[in-house]
């Protein structure tokens, strides 16, 4: 079916308007019995079971549905017995090599620049396959394995391509099912006539030419093996200085260091430039886009002169100017190898450990957001093999051959128990931060003070060295600045924005800090806005909605799995009902790390929590435990419309425009008031939060605004659940004072305000369910209200017994109890739990 390509507005020719136009281009005229395997089918890759395929023909096309997974192959093959088989056997000729994974996963596409490929195909997001066509059907199919092979080495093709005539690739008008949505291929660049020789791609890619096939040799036996070519040691380093560097020294072709990685030398053809004068020559070591390194010279004498020529110039091998380091694939060194590949790992600045998980730090090509992902088991494999050369001793040739890295070393170290090279990684810094003890960090990367890495430039960012008060002053009014013409309920409430700025600066360095809940009474009063402009004090990126999650086991699975790639912010946004207190959510909030199994990953894994918790909503409080670690905001428009309002600043746009200066004031604030003693003004301190409280919130004290956590001293005080308790322990002791009761006397108890205050608790379909408040009761226990408290008094008759205690009649292990309720005396709007007391 003829249909309209929206390639053809990238200027591709509009003939090209499907698969069969396309495969038409490719194979030109073949004639009958030659031709080429497609396959379509639906879903994803992994869940298809045949991959047998069938023949096209131009006089019978097929591959019409570009909703389907479409894959060819670049080699034609002819009939035997009348029936086509995608085997190497049967395959008449290759028309080209494909390339794969080209731009976020393998090479940059830039790598091809000096030698375009006839096609490329986008396959995902900023992933392309590329092929490359010969200017004449191939017959030779062991050259174009030697050519597959040499594309294999240099890192452009993926370690699994090792048949060049039976490989599927994908072609343009079609879906590629591995993601959701499918994500619909595109053809960037199709020029039909560029096509090379063997040698042509191998030049213009400077790639390592073929090796010639070695004579069969006697296999040897494991004894020989072991006895006479293994010394035991699986690793050899890498040499400290390239052999081609050396090799240019030796020969006084060196002149020295332009940039890290690139040279200034001598051109060794100087004496055949037409004046004989060397106009500027450069050497470039191996990178992951150019496995063999570099060579150019700007004169035009010298313009097809590539790495390749130098090293035969020098007398160097492709694999010694890759100076790799070495692991050999040795039986019974399972445990060394998997310890050395970790080793190297490490070496690399790119992989760390992340609660008992290998990691890396990746960048999205469509959001720009970076992230920390886990490695796969195949990306694992990736990594091992781009970290060194693994060899395996051939029984036949009595030499090391090149292989890939072995499943099981793979296997061993993805599934180890513990790391003892990689460095561990807390979070992402997408700012400059403060350590824990105080001091600054303005450098990007791996920072080992705080296992945190930096993935920001610093030239924007502004802190004073010994900021002072009046500095400190100045930076707060601006913050200030940005909140003007939002309307809070209470000064405390603008107090509790300008804590939050100063939280999300600080976070990747904060081992707990409280969720900022932002509230009004009714829409558009400002509370996704406000919450909006906080979260770019953490990261440019817009950070993602979430919905509140309903139950525990979800919130676990959502926090695990979001935790993992340490995001800058995670946002609650325009909540419907309170936020009830998930146990998981409780911990994420108070402790630096959250235990528990990611989806997908074979084993328990620690993540850590530095991430800033956002949320808001209508009327929308939080409950339980969480009012203790929810900093609550409430905005308070002065109008019946507050949507239809006007402004006349744009606060998310400055912050936006004018990211570092803020941030820096943010951070200015919180150092000059390190460097001023610290002075500490709070008068109710917060459990769980104290490094916190001294950053974001003395601070503020000290420059003398409200106090920040006021909303959550309310909180606590006017939380439901806490109300409820109040009302069931003052009736329960102004009916039986201390007197201890089982569950089923309490229920049938006949003072009125004590069983109305057991219905509210634990009333099903009219009647109290004595189970559902007995847990209640255990849930509860040892809470202090009032003076008053909740406590186990022993059993009789196999029913566990209840009394409340007034603050005077508490017996047992009372020396910490009584500070307790000297404390709660202090300050009323607090309590406390007794947890484990014997009471």
């Amino acid at each position: 079916m003829k249909r309209a390509s929206p390639q053809n507005r990238n200027g591709l020719p509009d003939l090209l308007a499907s698969n069969s136009d396309f495969l038409r281009a490719v194979f030109g005229g073949i004639a009958d019995p030659l031709r080429p395997f497609v396959l379509g089918f639906a879903g994803t890759p992994t869940s298809q079971k045949s991959w047998a395929g069938t023949t096209w023909c131009a006089d019978h096309p097929t591959a019409e549905n570009d909703a389907l997974n479409w894959y060819f192959t670049l080699a034609v093959f002819e009939p035997a017995d009348g029936i086509y088989r995608r085997q190497e056997r049967q395959c008449g000729m290759i028309f080209g090599v494909m390339l794969d994974d080209l731009g976020t996963k393998a090479a940059p596409l830039r790598r091809l620049g000096a030698c375009p490929p006839t096609y490329v195909i986008e396959t995902s997001a900023g992933n392309c396959q590329a092929g490359y066509l010969f200017d004449t059907p191939q017959t030779d199919l062991a050259a174009v394995a030697a050519l597959n092979e040499a594309l294999v080495q240099a890192g452009l093709c993926d370690p699994g391509a090792k048949s060049p005539a039976t490989r599927w690739g994908r072609l343009p008008f079609a879906s590629n099912g591995k993601h959701t949505p499918p994500f619909p291929c595109r053809l960037v660049t199709f020029e039909p006539q560029r096509r090379y020789t063997i040698s042509q791609i191998m030049k213009g890619l400077e790639l390592a030419p073929p090796e010639p096939k070695r004579h069969a040799a006697p296999r040897l036996t494991r004894a020989e093996l072991t006895a006479e070519h293994t010394d035991g040691d699986v690793f050899t380093p890498a040499q400290l200085e390239n052999p081609v560097l050396t090799a240019l020294k030796s020969r006084g072709l060196y002149k020295g260091l332009l940039a890290v990685g690139k040279h200034d030398v001598t051109c060794p053809w100087v004496n055949l430039h037409t004046d004989q004068t060397d106009h500027g020559t450069a050497y470039f070591e191996p990178t992951d886009s150019y496995p063999v390194g570099g060579f150019k010279c700007q004169h035009g004498h010298c313009a097809d002169k590539r790495v390749g020529a130098l090293l035969e110039h020098l007398g160097l091998s492709f694999t010694a100017a890759k100076n790799r380091p070495e692991i050999r694939v040795i039986a019974g060194e399972l445990h060394r190898i998997a310890e050395t590949a970790e080793r190297l790992l490490s070496e690399t600045d790119r992989y760390f450990q992340r609660g008992g998980i290998i990691v890396s730090i990746a960048t999205d090509p469509a959001s720009q957001e970076t992230t920390i992902r886990p490695l796969s088991l195949s990306a694992l494999l990736g990594a091992l093999s781009a970290a060194a050369s693994w060899v395996r001793m051939d029984g036949r040739s009595k030499e090391w051959a090149v292989v890939d890295p072995p499943l099981r070393a793979a296997g061993v170290l993805f599934d180890a128990a513990a790391y003892h090279h990689l460095a561990p990684l807390e979070g992402l810094a997408r700012q400059p931060f403060l350590r824990g003890d105080g001091t600054l960090c303005d450098l990007p990367g791996y920072d080992r003070a705080s296992a945190l890495f930096g993935t920001f430039d610093p030239s924007p960012f502004s802190i004073p060295a010994t900021p002072t008060h009046e500095t400190a002053q100045r930076a707060l009014q601006e913050l200030r600045g940005l909140l003007t013409e939002f309307e809070f309920a209470q000064p405390h409430d603008e107090s509790a924005a300008l804590a939050a700025m100063l939280t999300a600066a600080a976070r990747p360095a904060l081992s707990a800090a409280p969720m900022f809940h932002v509230k009004a009474a009714m829409y558009g009063s400002g509370k996704s806005y406000l919450t909006g402009m906080v979260s770019l004090f953490t990261s440019t990126e817009r950070p993602g909605v979430l919905a509140y999650p309903q139950t525990d086991e979800e919130c676990t699975k959502l926090l695990l799995a979001r935790l993992m790639a340490a995001p800058a912010v995670l946002n609650f946004d325009n909540l419907k009902h309170d936020l009830h207190a998930h146990e998981s959510l409780c911990s994420a909030l108070t402790e630096p790390r959250l235990t528990g199994r990611i989806l997908g990953v074979s084993k328990t894994t620690t993540v850590g929590t530095r991430t800033l918790f956002l949320s808001s909503g209508n009327n929308v409080e939080p409950l339980g435990d969480l009012t203790r670690r929810v900093l609550t905001i409430t905005l308070q428009p002065c109008s019946e419309n507050p949507a239809a309002r006007k402004f006349d600043g744009d606060p998310q746009r400055n912050v936006r425009a004018r990211r570092a200066h803020y941030v820096s004031a943010a951070l200015t604030v919180i150092r000059a008031w390190i460097h001023a003693g610290p002075p500490r003004l709070a008068t109710k301190p917060l459990g769980s939060f104290e490094q916190w409280s001294d950053w974001c919130r003395e601070p503020l004290l000290w420059l003398g605004q409200e106090d920040p956590a006021a909303a959550m001293f309310t909180g606590m005080a006017n939380d439901p659940d806490r109300q409820t308790l109040q009302r069931l322990l003052h009736a329960w002791h102004n009916a039986l004072q201390d007197r201890p009761l089982g569950v089923k006397a309490i229920c049938a108890h006949n003072d009125a305000t004590l069983r109305e205050a057991v219905e509210d608790i634990a009333q099903e379909r009219g009647e109290v369910n004595r189970r559902r408040f007995g847990r209640w009761l255990a849930r509860h226990q040892n809470r202090l209200v009032d003076g008053l408290t909740l406590m186990r008094a022993g059993s009789a008759r196999g029913a566990e017994l209840w009394r409340v205690a007034a603050a005077g009649g508490l017996s047992g292990k009372s020396g910490s109890l009584s500070a307790s309720l000297a404390k709660v005396a202090q300050h009323p709007a607090e309590e406390t739990r007794f947890e484990g007391e014997v009471l």
